[in-house]
């Protein structure tokens, strides 16, 4: 009886492309292209990692035509009691929230609130004034000269805005942003008065640096919508794609189901990460560009709905042609020289970057197996996701291991793994 309550259960969800009662209703894999017995060398490659401790756990979700292939969870959310790693924990997310935030400025975009031409200064004027990085003098001090153009919103959204992180680089203008804090400002508003007082570090739309851009997005969502960017998200975002567990922070009958954060100590062994932000309480400054919670059902209801051309089960975010837009190339050719990235992803020829995320339009250029137009992006916490249109494809996958210099790139293990049993891209 139970096992027909639970069938009957599944059917129902089912109905949604998402289900969450996967592992039941889901279709064998071989109805959707993938051999079992090479989505085995998958499972064993994951779990080889945290069988050697470079992981405490792995949650993945594989989706193909708009149903599940596979999820699966391994090792374990927190070491320490060894609760084990289950489909429905929360991750920090961090860097995959600028995908997100794309999404939302997409939205004003579609309602003629801004176009990519557009100075920043136009929505923040406490911008119309910024100064770009020279050089030093003689005795250290930062000479500046005007920008050649005012910075737009189109480069804001491809990180060529001059704008940086402090935390990649070693230039005088990355210490005025260690110095300055911005990311750790009161409020969006008090981060733009902070990133107000510190020079571009290069000239606009001349470099890719990965930066505060897609937080700078939060403040002029704020403005545009005249909601808080919390709010906006929940609203226009979370709250039609079904995405129950994704926020700017875990409230307290959920933080129980939070996967512990793991750093390295000095030989590369884990520990608790103490540093990473305090996600179990509202945010006084909601980052655009890293500071949601999700679960992997819930990223995987966002990244669907873009698969879609920006709809899902009959909720529309998006227009296709929005879509295609903010999945399309926008680096010129001067800036995929192999010159630019972060961590191990480089700008080059075969790989660019559309609007608050990364592009693939020719993949087997930079020796990918993924289809061509993949787009995607990773958080800090080795957490990572892409969406291959050209196989109807999607895969999740969530772990809480901060960047370290034994940081496993668990997303370029795993593209091989999944292609690989891809045996029958036809069906």
């Amino acid at each position: 009886m139970l096992s027909r309550l639970r069938a009957v259960a599944c059917a129902i969800l089912a109905m949604s492309s998402i289900a969450a009662c996967a592992d039941a209703a889901s279709p064998k894999p071989q109805t959707l292209g993938f051999s079992t017995e090479r989505l085995g060398w998958l499972h064993k490659g994951i779990q080889r990692e945290v069988d050697e401790q470079r992981l405490a756990g792995v949650t993945t979700l594989l989706l193909r035509h708009g149903q599940v292939v596979e999820e699966q969870s391994y090792g374990f959310k927190d070491i320490a009691s060894r609760a084990p790693m289950t489909a429905d924990t929360i991750f920090r997310i961090y860097s995959m929230t600028k995908p997100v935030t794309g999404v939302a400025m997409m939205i004003l975009y579609e309602e003629g609130k801004w176009r990519p031409s557009d100075p920043i200064s136009k929505f923040i004027p406490e911008f119309e004034h910024l100064k770009v990085f020279k050089g030093t003098d003689s005795s250290g001090a930062i000479l500046t000269e005007p920008p050649r153009h005012a910075p737009t919103i189109g480069e804001l959204m491809t990180h060529t805005a001059g704008f940086t992180y402090g935390l990649f680089g070693s230039t005088p203008i990355d210490k005025l942003y260690m110095e300055k804090q911005p990311l750790n400002a009161d409020s969006l508003h008090d981060m733009v008065q902070r990133l107000a007082g510190i020079p571009l570090l290069y000239q606009p739309g001349t470099r890719w640096v990965y930066s505060v851009s897609m937080d700078i997005q939060g403040y002029i969502i704020e403005k545009l919508s005249g909601q808080s960017l919390s709010d906006f998200m929940e609203q226009r975002i979370f709250k039609p794609l079904k995405m129950t567990d994704t926020a700017f922070y875990v409230p307290k009958e959920k933080v129980d189901r939070l996967a512990t954060l793991y750093g390295e100590d000095s030989s590369g062994k884990l520990v608790v990460q103490t540093m990473g932000g305090d996600f179990t309480s509202p945010p006084r400054a909601p980052s655009g560009g890293g500071g949601l919670v999700s679960t992997a059902r819930d990223y995987s209801r966002f990244a669907q709905m873009l698969l879609n051309h920006g709809e899902l089960d009959g909720v529309r975010i998006l227009a296709p042609p929005t879509v295609d837009l903010m999945t399309a190339s926008h680096l010129p050719p001067s800036l995929l020289t192999g010159e630019f990235g972060v961590v191990n992803i480089i700008m080059q020829p075969g790989h660019s970057w559309g609007y608050d995320m990364a592009v693939l339009p020719d993949p087997a250029a930079v020796n990918d197996i993924v289809g061509k137009g993949t787009y995607y992006w990773a958080g800090a916490a080795d957490t990572w996701f892409w969406v291959d249109p050209t196989n109807d494809l999607i895969f999740i996958g969530l772990t809480q291991r901060m960047l370290g210099p034994h940081w496993p790139d668990v997303q370029g293990l795993t593209r091989p793994l999944v292609y690989g049993a891809l045996t029958d891209p036809r069906r």
